[in-house]
């Protein structure tokens, strides 16, 4: 009997593989805006329409789709070119940022929309939490969604010379909704080969022996991969500038495990299912060694030894498993404690928290011929996506090079990482990173190209490896889980007299970016508060669990949960508005920031909204009636937050850019950062418009490939519009002038005469085409091309703040927001809108760490919440519509006046929720997340004791690692 399936009203017959799924049956066929998010009809990201019902891919048998009609995102729209009304709504609110997860809402509104004739205003788009509880986003906090299923139009009409400010789309929107952007694993490579990762059972192991035999016998297997095929060079997964910031404690293969789910081998076949039985093949034996899973036992004299490498490797105390510390103390906290009226002592904690970027981590690894190569680097295509064109499947030989596609916030990066490990030089190993489908730090990290790159060139052919959602959990990295003791004193009338902290940082097996984050978490969360006598003492400590690494606000918002909890807490035991405490004790315009850890030189207040940012909060608070929306019997409070981050990291974060005109009189941009819904793509033309007098529609860019654009340390540390921005502006303005110069030259008329316009040079009343004046340049041997370079020093700081009014079920623990307002500075706002959403992602995400999400680890160190139905992420219903107000300044030192605003949202959000609930229920949270259970029960605790206003309930804190 044969099989038949339309997809997209194109027949198909092939059948089925015994147990596909109809996402993989789909993008086998190049049906790629069919995502896979999580395997388990989870997230909603594979979302298409069989028969008009949307159903979640993942989980629908292939063979169950035989003799009817799919319909995927290519395929919404009709065959005359326009767009689905939905696409289009989508288009007009900007109702993505990644994009990743957009086409499986767009299907999941289409069919609701054509289930209610078109209406929007009643039947089940009146309820959206529910007709939206089985899509997930991690970028936009659904606000931006929302406006796309209701019809609000954000996006404004782009006009010459006046791009900076204005609410302009993304370039690559519109491939986003017709499912046409091309992420890591949207391209067919001929003769593509799969591998899967065989991990370890044991937090702490060595490897005696591994027989290979059975696996290599599975029919399809072409190799595997063990230690003995690494190569013996220690290296850092963590990727920054300068690569002596983190340890050399990682092998791509290892003999010795360290955690539940390292890797131990790599098996190559055909397909993914002969791969995966080739893992369940192979024999290890193990001789297990002590593992320590918390990390004050850790740093124990006698605790299990976890690197036994020497100081060349950089980690601080080998012997105590502390890969980095920082000691310092600034006058006498003695002194100050001594001086002060009341002394604040309290311990806080934080926990793990997943990245859950939508797209997994994961590249591929194919070669290229020489020719192809130098075409690529010459031209590469002109899309609005930022890809260049891209080959593969070809077999190497000695002119042939490799090509890594990877979703990665750093593509240069990881080439200067993969030719130090496989001693290739840089004109061999091109990396290019497509649309990335989420980052907040978790692809600043090399977890999959090693051991691709490993198995490309031990086969010559192309190699896959995507991880399973699964994978992300217990493969991939966290955020740092953190312990806090905090020590501050104050004087009656509310000055700080002492600021003392004891940080402890848990950074797993490896410490992949452990010295760094313990290092900035106690930077700008002590240097915002002024106190004449600072100490502290932190430490990063390694222990038998998955590892942590980079993560949103780079371990700021971990201290700053202390740091605030601690300010609101003094405040209300000193019978002093938490605000006028704040404001009585924050660093002022102009004033050093001043760290026990150790000034930053190169760190300035190039521009100071902090009070503004307190002045949005109070008003809020004085026309407040949301209160009046508590249900009966709940408890009421509010509660504010607020805080300082660096806008850059410290140490060089560098960016080339070039800015070109073209042939046709249009404009292109390279430039190397990458593009993960962070909007550098449209702040970047946005900058160039403005400068040329043009409209965006009239640009190009190229990112994201080591081949087409110059050098870029990466897409983090917010660093897109203030370095690589920067870079940009220099080239354009560059650019411009040259261009100006020509024209007076070329019309023979004064310089001050031209003017640049949207397609032309007006030379004294006289209109001259661009395309003419490049016909001329080229005539003349002159390119009308400039080049910018920003090294990322000076840097300055943003401010945020956040204030919540929150209820509480006193008899369930339930919570609920009432208000959510955030006030930000971020300098100059180059796209209000989308700064916006960058705000409103950061707050739901934070909401999630502070709310429910936490990857819980047994006392083995295994994992085991490896799911998003065991690891609960926010959903429509789960996120308020934070009202988020941007401040009046200006900034000296970023481009054309603007700040970052990408990391630093989420950092106040925890401790502004913990005081809401604070003032609510008299009680001090000192550990997120903050569960409803937990929350129930500090509450009848507190009723038992009768706690008194002045002397809060403590909520206790659970054991770090338990179940």
């Amino acid at each position: 009997m044969s099989f038949g399936i339309h997809v997209n009203e194109r027949p198909f017959d092939a059948e089925p593989r015994p147990g596909q799924c109809l996402r993989t049956y789909l993008r086998d066929r190049g049906w790629f805006g069919v995502k896979k998010g999580c395997d388990a009809g989870d997230c909603g990201a594979c979302t298409v329409h069989v028969d008009g019902e949307p159903v979640h891919s993942c989980i629908y048998p292939a063979v169950r789709a035989e003799g009817r009609r799919v319909t995927t995102v290519e395929g919404l729209a009709p065959a005359d070119g326009e767009l689905h009304p939905v696409q289009q709504k989508f288009l007009d609110a900007q109702g993505f940022q990644c994009g990743f997860c957009t086409a499986g809402f767009l299907m999941t509104t289409s069919a609701l929309v054509a289930e209610q004739g078109g209406a929007h205003d009643d039947g089940k788009l009146a309820d959206l939490p529910r007709a939206l509880k089985g899509n997930l986003c991690r970028c936009t906090g659904y606000r931006a969604i929302e406006d796309a299923v209701r019809g609000v139009k954000n996006v404004e009409e782009p006009c010459a010379g006046q791009a900076v400010g204005r609410n302009l789309g993304a370039p690559a929107g519109p491939q986003v909704v017709t499912g046409t952007a091309r992420y890591t694993f949207d391209i067919d490579v001929p003769g593509l080969l799969h591998m899967k990762l065989l991990r370890s059972p044991h937090p702490h192991a060595r490897i005696v022996s591994i027989d290979t035999s059975a696996a290599l016998r599975v029919p399809g297997v072409h190799t595997v991969l063990t230690h003995h095929d690494a190569p013996e060079r220690l290296y850092s997964s963590a990727r920054h500038e300068h690569p002596t910031e983190d340890p050399d404690d990682t092998r791509v293969l290892d003999d010795v495990v360290r955690f539940v789910g390292q890797r131990v081998a790599a098996v190559v076949a055909d397909t993914e299912g002969a791969a995966e039985e080739g893992c369940r093949r192979i024999v290890v034996e193990y001789e297990e060694l002590p593992y320590v899973i918390d990390p004050e036992e850790a740093m124990r004299p006698g605790a299990p030894v976890i690197h036994a490498k020497g100081s060349e490797t950089r980690i601080a105390r080998a012997e105590n498993n502390v890969v980095g510390e920082v000691h310092g103390e600034i006058g006498s906290v003695e002194e100050g404690f001594a001086e002060a009226d009341l002394v604040y002592e309290e311990s806080f904690r934080t926990q793990r928290v997943q990245h859950a970027s939508l797209e997994t981590h994961g590249c591929v690894a194919y070669f290229e011929e020489a020719e192809e190569a130098e075409e690529h680097g010459a031209a590469g295509d002109k899309e609005e996506t930022g890809e260049t064109r891209e080959t593969g499947g070809s077999r190497a030989d000695g002119g042939e090079r490799i090509v890594v596609r990877s979703s990665t916030q750093v593509p240069f990066l990881t080439r200067r990482a993969l030719c130090a490990l496989y001693d290739l030089p840089e004109d061999k190993v091109r990396v290019v990173a497509g649309r990335v489908g989420g980052g907040f730090g978790g692809k600043q990290e090399m977890l999959t190209e090693d051991i691709v790159v490993l198995a490309a060139l031990r086969l010559r052919r192309p190699v896959k490896l995507e991880f399973t959602r699964a994978e992300q959990f217990f493969g991939a990295t966290t955020r740092h889980p953190f312990r806090i003791r905090i020590k501050a004193g104050a004087k009656k009338d509310g000055t700080l007299t002492a600021l003392q902290l004891r940080v402890v940082s848990n950074t797993g097996a490896y410490g992949n970016h452990g010295p760094a984050v313990m290092f900035h978490s106690v930077g700008e969360s002590m240097a915002v508060y002024r106190a004449p006598h600072k100490k502290v003492n932190a430490y990063s400590v390694y222990t038998n669990c998955v590892p942590a690494g980079a993560f949103r606000g780079y371990g700021l918002g971990q201290v700053t949960f202390a740091v605030e909890s601690a300010m609101d807490e003094m405040a209300r035991r000193l019978g002093i508005d938490p605000l006028v405490f704040r404001e009585r004790n924050i660093i002022g315009p102009g004033e050093h920031m001043i760290s026990p850890g150790g000034e930053e030189e190169d760190l300035h207040i190039a521009s100071y909204g902090l009070d503004q940012c307190l002045k949005v909060v109070r008003d809020a608070i004085a026309e407040d009636t949301s209160a009046a929306d508590a249900p009966e019997g709940w408890l009421v409070g509010q509660g504010t937050a607020m805080s300082m981050i660096a806008t850059g990291p410290p140490g060089g974060h560098f960016a080339d850019a070039t800015v070109t005109l073209l042939e046709d009189g249009t404009y292109d941009i390279a430039v190397g950062t990458a593009e993960f819904g962070n909007g550098t793509t449209t702040v970047h033309k946005q900058i160039t418009a403005g400068a040329l007098g043009t409209t965006v529609d009239r640009i190009a860019i190229r990112q994201s490939d080591t081949d087409v654009v110059r050098h870029d340390t990466g897409a983090f540390g917010s660093a897109g519009t203030v370095v690589a921005g920067k870079a940009v502006m220099k080239a354009a303005n560059g650019l411009a002038e040259r261009i100006l110069t020509f024209a007076a030259e070329h019309v023979r008329v004064p310089r001050s005469l031209c003017r640049l316009m949207a397609d032309s040079v007006e030379c004294d009343g006289r209109l001259v085409s661009l395309k003419e004046l490049h016909e001329a340049a080229h005539s003349k041997s002159v390119e009308l091309s400039a080049a910018g370079h920003w090294g990322g020093s000076p840097r300055s700081v943003a401010f945020n703040a956040q204030w919540f009014r929150i209820a509480v079920d006193p008899g369930t623990g339930e919570m609920k927001i009432l208000r959510s307002v955030h006030s930000a500075d971020a300098g100059k706002v180059m796209n209000p809108m989308q700064c916006r959403g960058q705000v409103e992602g950061g707050v739901a995400q934070a909401l999630g760490a502070t709310l429910f999400e936490q990857v819980l680890v047994d006392g083995g160190g295994k994992v085991v919440t490896p799911a998003f139905r065991r690891y609960r992420l926010p959903a429509y219903a789960d996120v308020p519509r934070t009202e988020v107000h941007f401040m009046e300044t200006s900034d000296s030192i970023g481009p054309l006046g603007a700040k970052s605003m990408s990391e630093s949202p989420f950092n106040p959000v925890a401790p502004a929720f913990a005081n809401a609930l604070r003032d609510a229920t008299g009680v001090r949270f000192t550990e997120v997340p903050l569960l409803r259970d937990k929350v129930w029960l500090a509450l009848e605790e507190h009723r038992a004791g009768g706690a008194g206003e002045g002397r809060p309930a403590r909520a206790h804190p659970s054991r770090e690692g338990s179940v």
